[in-house]
């Protein structure tokens, strides 16, 4: 496997932009983990999932009820995953590990598995951001191109508008492919999958029947086959293509950079901290609800710097990072509206859609 490395030996960027966050938390004596506002959130979230998941199988429902509830249920789950699971997962949601950990098996009452996703996410993609041939999140080709070094095939001239429906088949495609498809081949893309405990196992395996009893077989036993089919697929369109839009916006947009990694050795040009700025968005930071809907992740930007850090404290340390982006001459990509990243977003499939003009020699 090739190794991508950063020029890290005079980084200059990072370790002022630290030593500022570092002094915001002192000086106003917060800990950088959550607090109430995020404590209130998983409040209200996991016991409003609860409550529409019972609603869906006890109370008798007109069918266009049914499939509103069960797309309702995709996007609270969707909301949990932003909120709870991604903040525990990154151990920013709470000082105590046991907390953290608990709470990350939110993903696996998802349907996913958080040991690969802390892998996937926090491993890989945080370190290797927008670089082919190393982020899984990118890896989708050649059903989608998301960025030109990527081999182009006629499909893709019309995947600004397929798009829509694989994001919205992702979460199943998660759930019964992809995490089976890393934990047999034992990798994450081209990256080994780290060495799994047997209670690592076990919660796979125990995860994934206890998903097909609550989310299948339950819901058949109760309302019917038929029922349960429109349900489960309203819940899932809505919950993949919330997961996906959202973090597509970060990162596969108009405004950021791309590298590529073949079978050499790729050495890139900038710091680690510089390169995390140069591949991921911003999207709509004043809006406040999007902001509590989506956890924080419109300020992806400080995410990819402090990922230990819970996204509660963003729209604060966002101030910081800005303006020291600027100080160092760094472009930092916020776009003022999260229309105005959907555009971006899909201008960009659609330019990466077209076919390539060959280079002249």
């Amino acid at each position: 496997m090739p190794k991508v490395s950063f020029n890290n030996r005079n980084a200059l960027f990072f370790p002022s932009l630290k030593l500022a966050v570092e002094e915001y938390f002192k000086s106003n004596q917060k800990a950088k983990t959550g607090n109430l506002q995020l404590y209130l959130k998983t409040i209200v979230l996991i016991p409003a999932a609860l409550l529409l998941y019972v609603s869906l199988l006890v109370f008798p429902l007109h069918a266009v009820a049914g499939i509103v509830l069960s797309a309702l249920l995709g996007f609270v789950l969707a909301c949990i995953g932003f909120n709870v699971m991604h903040d525990a997962c990154h151990g920013s949601y709470s000082r105590k590990g046991w907390v953290n950990d608990t709470l990350g098996l939110t993903l696996n009452a998802l349907g996913g598995n958080a040991f690969i996703w802390k892998q996937k996410h926090n491993i890989i993609h945080h370190t290797y951001t927008n670089v082919d041939g190393m982020d899984d999140d990118i890896a989708k080709s050649p059903l989608m191109r998301q960025c030109s070094t990527q081999q182009w095939v006629p499909m893709h001239r019309l995947q600004h508008f397929y798009v829509v429906l694989v994001y919205g088949i992702s979460s199943f495609a998660w759930v019964f492919i992809m995490d089976f498809a890393k934990y047999l081949q034992r990798k994450v893309n081209r990256t080994p999958l780290q060495k799994m405990r047997p209670a690592d196992h076990f919660v796979f395996w125990m995860s994934k029947v206890l998903y097909i009893i609550f989310y299948i077989a339950l819901p058949v036993y109760v309302v019917g086959v038929e029922a349960w089919i429109v349900g489960f697929v309203a819940m899932h369109l809505v919950m993949g293509f919330t997961l996906a839009i959202v973090f597509q916006l970060a990162h596969v947009v108009e405004e950021t950079s791309f590298e590529a990694v073949g079978e050499d050795d790729l050495q890139i040009e900038n710091e680690w901290a510089i390169h995390q700025v140069k591949t991921t968005a911003n999207f709509s930071p004043d809006h406040k609800l999007i902001s509590w809907f989506v956890g924080g992740l419109n300020y992806q930007v400080e995410h990819h710097l402090f990922p230990r850090i819970s996204h509660v404290h963003y729209p604060a340390i966002s101030k910081i990072v800005e303006a020291k982006c600027q100080e160092f001459g760094i472009q930092y990509n916020s776009m003022p509206t999260m229309m105005s990243a959907v555009r971006s977003h899909f201008r960009f499939m659609r330019m990466l859609g077209m076919k390539p003009v060959p280079a002249i020699a």
